[in-house]
């Protein structure tokens, strides 16, 4: 079973993403700040990272960072989920290290070709 990390601080966001992740089939472990997500990400090293960039204690894309820089995790394809949606916020986020980016609000259909292209 694909294991997902949601790393999401807002907990209405986190549960129905969880949920909607599990009825497809993914099993959905999460964390509600960064640095929350860095250490799951090293205990659990799931196949795949939602990361949400506005985080409280680390922010997204310090914790991305901190992921891609440790040899445990550097591998881990890591997506971006944020409300930026800005010019300049795509490339900030890939900057930062993360191999794709979504906006808030999450439309699943898309998240999920996201994730399934960086899956294989």
């Amino acid at each position: 079973m694909t294991k997902i990390l949601l790393v999401e601080d807002n907990e209405i966001n986190r549960d129905m993403l969880s949920r909607r992740l599990a009825r497809r089939g993914f099993e959905v472990v999460s964390a509600i700040d960064g640095q929350q997500g860095i250490t799951v990400a090293q205990t659990e090293l799931p196949d795949l990272i939602l990361m949400d960039m506005s985080l409280p204690v680390l922010d997204g894309w310090e914790a991305t960072r901190q992921i891609k820089s440790m040899l445990a995790t550097q591998q881990i394809p890591v997506i971006a989920l944020t409300a930026h949606a800005m010019s300049g916020d795509r490339e900030k986020c890939m900057d930062a290290g993360c191999d794709d980016y979504d906006t808030k609000p999450v439309e699943l259909p898309r998240l999920l070709e996201k994730i399934q292209a960086l899956l294989g």
